[in-house]
């Protein structure tokens, strides 16, 4: 039976092309590359300190709409697209629809983590990687020798990924792009008796497949974690979980992959996934939980 799991704050500390520069009041400023975005955090409740020169250059502000949603309200022009690099890794990154940018930089502590599981196993490994965007853990875990097959419902964010892994000099690794509904491809990939040594997934709170197939977490996160554990060879390396679902607590991932795995032996860990803001502070920005044996 898994362990109980241990808890943490889990954060990269190694960008170059990233930063967040200050937070507070439910607003965020960061600099990614040579361009500074402000834009809603209802994680920020404090008082942002405000004594950066930083926030006399902003090039765009995001305001959302008491209608829901929002527009980005640009004080210089911006390229539509620019890149950022995260070690050897390279992202096209821009102001998108609902304030995104293309890329969760938090996410880089999982990515690493990710890598050095692969390269420490030191024999062939293949991941599944589900609701993968825009490919950041696509592209870490291929630049680790794994093979990866890379399954999201946006044929946009699967091309965008797709040109993620170019720029990142990783065009001829072995990398399978789908554009699929993640439940119904793990259903397949039952029948079909396919098998992954590792298995990682980015879930959304709430959105559709192509076909308008529906997802919620709270709903559909188990049965699929719980179908995910057929898909792991016996020698699997590790299975990892996601989440930027507000509220939805480290210690509700843990639970979920101990009974999704409760047949396999293991450790499980759980944490809040953040950045450091420039200062002392750190940002909240979701929960992951990790499996390894």
């Amino acid at each position: 039976m898994p362990r109980r799991e241990s808890s943490d704050m889990w954060m990269p500390c190694d960008w170059k092309d990233f930063e967040v520069v200050d937070a507070g009041g439910g607003m965020k400023l960061e600099r990614w590359g040579p361009y500074h975005l402000l834009r809603p955090d209802p994680q920020a409740l404090w008082p942002a300190r405000g004594d950066s020169p930083a926030w006399k250059r902003i090039d765009a502000t995001y305001h959302r709409s008491e209608k829901g949603g929002g527009s980005w309200e640009y004080h210089r022009k911006l390229p539509q697209r620019w890149e950022i690099r995260y070690g050897a890794l390279a992202f096209e990154v821009g102001t998108l629809g609902f304030k995104h940018t293309g890329l969760f930089p938090e996410q880089a502590v999982n990515w690493r983590w990710m890598a050095e599981q692969i390269a420490q196993a030191a024999r062939p490994v293949e991941v599944l990687n589900l609701f993968a965007y825009t490919g950041g853990a696509t592209a870490a875990c291929a630049a680790a020798g794994a093979r990866v097959v890379h399954v999201d419902a946006a044929r946009g964010m699967v091309q965008w990924a797709r040109a993620n892994l170019v720029r990142s000099g990783l065009a001829d690794r072995p990398v399978r792009f789908i554009v699929d509904d993640c439940v119904k491809f793990v259903q397949r990939e039952i029948r079909r008796g396919r098998r992954y040594q590792a298995i990682l997934m980015d879930p959304p709170s709430y959105g559709r497949g192509p076909d308008g197939e529906m997802w919620k977490i709270e709903e559909h996160l188990f049965p699929l974690l719980s179908a995910c554990a057929g898909l792991l060879t016996d020698d699997a390396l590790f299975v990892l979980i996601n989440s930027y679902t507000t509220g939805l607590q480290p210690a509700v991932l843990g639970n979920v992959l101990r009974a999704a795995l409760a047949e396999r032996r293991g450790k499980i860990e759980v944490g809040e996934v953040g950045l450091p803001i420039s200062g002392d502070m750190t940002l909240p920005c979701g929960a992951a939980g990790r499996w390894h044996p």
